[in-house]
């Protein structure tokens, strides 16, 4: 039985998830490390089936409750990663597991983790970079640093570490929830801003201290559906995947559904994207 893997227990999550289980014809894991974007819902009154008002937390948990009584497996994880086999088949990396699929499903929402440190977003591409996997080439033999402080930030270290001189990762303020290897540094200290003439040189702590980098890679929270896109390459505009009519990739065996390819960022349209997803997952397999 071919195995599909989405990574989003929202509104396109589910719904494709819905659709492929009710097929019997495909294993379905929905791995998510949260609800996302919908928790912030206070109250959803447009759309169809619902008499009252219903929170996102609410719809979630109904969502979610409906494809486990299907059979859909559920696994409270965080992605920190997306490759290819041998055999050109994708596999879904987790803190914990590895998850090779047939077909995968990207369906996280359109968040994208920055922070509002100041040369941040004026080093974007000039230094400051958001895929380790991506540029990792152009930071051979230099002292980098990855902002953040969780598991996402330890892979891009580990990542880094491979081919860059040092790496350091920078919690901004934050505690670690990480052990971090004795060959990667940690500084925990506020950060005032990124500094550098045409490209990054330093980062300049609140205290006053400096700390010379070449390179900085955000990392804040968890990886999103564009992150993981582009580690894989595939297209990204504008922080949104690109997909086609069938919500797939540029990639063989990977789809993208919901508020990550862009649109009207409403349910009811991540509940159709994921639909459409799930039936060309199961025509694919045909």
């Amino acid at each position: 039985m071919k195995k599909v893997v989405i990574i989003g227990s929202g509104p396109a999550g589910i719904s494709a998830a819905l659709y492929l289980q009710r097929s019997g014809k495909v294993e379905v894991t929905v791995i998510s490390s949260g609800i996302g974007a919908l928790a912030k819902a206070e109250k959803i009154e447009n759309y169809y089936g619902f008499a009252e008002p219903i929170s996102g937390t609410e719809l979630h948990r109904r969502g979610v409750e409906g494809a486990r009584r299907l059979g859909v497996t559920f696994r409270e994880e965080e992605v920190v990663a997306l490759s290819y086999d041998m055999d050109f088949h994708p596999v879904v990396s987790t803190a914990q597991h590895e998850y090779p699929a047939d077909a995968v499903l990207l369906a996280t929402g359109a968040s994208r983790k920055s922070a509002a440190i100041t040369g941040l977003t004026e080093h974007e591409g000039k230094g400051v970079s958001y895929c380790a996997v991506c540029d990792a080439f152009f930071y051979r033999g230099k002292d980098v640093c990855v902002l953040g402080s969780g598991e996402y930030a330890l892979h891009e270290a580990r990542t880094l570490s491979a081919t860059s001189g040092s790496v350091t990762i920078l919690t901004n303020g934050k505690d670690l929830t990480v052990t971090v290897p004795e060959t990667i540094q940690a500084i925990t200290k506020k950060i005032a801003a990124i500094e550098g003439e045409t490209v990054v040189e330093r980062i300049r702590f609140e205290d006053g201290e400096t700390f010379t980098a070449q390179g900085l890679f955000v990392a804040l929270g968890v990886a999103g559906s564009s992150e993981l896109a582009r580690k894989v390459g595939a297209e990204v505009v504008n922080q949104k995947i690109k997909v086609n009519e069938k919500m797939e990739t540029s990639l063989p065996g990977l789809y993208a559904a919901g508020d990550c390819i862009g649109g009207t960022l409403q349910v009811y349209q991540a509940v159709a994207d994921g639909a459409v997803a799930a039936r060309s997952i199961l025509l694919s397999f045909a």
